[in-house]
């Protein structure tokens, strides 16, 4: 009996100390959320984070307090990215999961699974398309052209036992709507996942002169390419899956190129009313190194080129990609226009392009295409 009794001391003892030390890590944790100021963004996840959502009587009867309360609260939690590491490490490295916060890795490369094709949205994106081109490239002497940049799970995905969208379905879809009046380039066979930064989306600028060749060729616009050099810079790149994946991953490193052409060249961005470099080194250490390319995505930007080597004008409606590609095209088009209808609404183009007998090139990466909500 003296020793039943002793054991169910020991017991409440131990449920003791586990409560306190419980009830500490919460209190502990509650009042430094209180202390620690909110965050706007997240740096590695580069997106804007939940903010306290407004009290009121109406938000709390509709429920849309506790619901914003509930982002908020996840989004602004201490020491979140450890924890978020320390889960994906976990899941990945140690339970063995496939990914992490839909992260992949495969031969090195972090990649995003994007699957399945999405029809409605590839519908949406060659609706646009379509519209540009009734709306000011129907009756000018324009010529048309399509690129599709194909992502990392081209090479990557069913090759490594992921699930991977049907590229030739995607391709059958865009030649049978778009094929009446744009020339299809296909650049699939000249990109593998090393022509991809290994933590990141986007294309390696130092990869792609081929691409930029065959763009040129198939457009009828000279290229040579020979005095293109690369400069390496010091600054490591973590790319946006690198964050995503929260996962301890190695960086890149990032380049540029650079020629007679691209130095002499000039660029106007519309956004804000002023020329911007071609490559920003102030943006090239900063939170995302891409976006030194161009300042990164911007709605409308003018390049004009002195030492083309024709007078041939081109005008790009493209995504992020196209930021980088463009510079090398300067030794092909004497004035390159870039048009990103994500912040530039399709209606207002004619405001800004005058369109005649330019090369017109629309280049999209499959990422886009399959999510082109943000298409306008």
């Amino acid at each position: 009996m003296t020793k039943l009794k002793s054991t169910c001391r020991s017991f409440s003892l131990k449920e003791l100390l586990t409560a306190v030390g419980i009830s500490a890590f919460i209190l502990i944790f509650f009042l430094w959320g209180i202390i620690e100021p909110d965050r706007e963004t997240s740096t590695s996840e580069r997106r804007t984070l939940a903010q306290l959502p407004a009290l009121s009587l109406g938000t709390v009867l509709d429920g849309s307090f506790m619901s914003g309360y509930e982002d908020y609260s996840v989004d602004q939690f201490p020491v979140r990215d450890a924890f978020r590491r320390l889960k994906a490490i976990t899941s990945f490295y140690i339970l063995n999961q496939s990914d992490t916060n839909g992260i992949y890795l495969a031969d090195g490369h972090a990649s995003r699974l994007e699957y399945p094709l999405d029809y409605d949205s590839v519908d949406y994106a060659i609706g646009r398309i379509e519209n540009i081109y009734s709306s000011y490239l129907k009756d000018t002497d324009a010529k048309v052209y399509l690129c599709v940049i194909p992502d990392k799970n081209y090479t990557l995905a069913k090759e490594n036992g992921y699930p991977s969208l049907d590229y030739e379905e995607l391709d059958s879809i865009l030649s049978d709507r778009l094929g009446s009046f744009a020339e299809k380039i296909d650049i699939s066979s000249l990109l593998t996942p090393e022509d991809y930064y290994s933590t990141d989306i986007h294309w390696r600028i130092e990869r792609i002169t081929d691409v930029a060749a065959l763009l040129a060729e198939k457009m009828d616009a000279p290229f040579d390419g020979s005095q293109l050099s690369e400069v390496k810079l010091d600054t490591p790149f973590y790319g946006v899956y690198y964050g995503q994946s929260a996962l301890p991953l190695p960086a890149d490193s990032i380049s540029y190129l650079t020629s007679p052409a691209i130095e002499s060249a000039t660029a106007y961005d519309y956004e804000s009313s002023r020329e911007i470099p071609i490559y920003n080194m102030e943006l090239a250490v900063g939170r995302d190194p891409y976006e030194m390319y161009l300042n990164g995505s911007r709605s409308l930007i003018t390049i004009e080129s002195p030492n083309a080597a024709g007078d041939k004008e081109l005008v790009i409606f493209r995504d992020s990609f196209g930021s980088s590609i463009a510079p090398i095209l300067l030794e092909s088009y004497s004035k390159i226009t870039l048009v990103d209808i994500r912040y530039l609404q399709s209606s207002l183009v004619g405001r800004f392009v005058d369109f005649d007998s330019q090369d017109v090139l629309f280049l999209y990466s499959v990422p886009v295409l399959n999510n082109s909500e943000t298409m306008k």
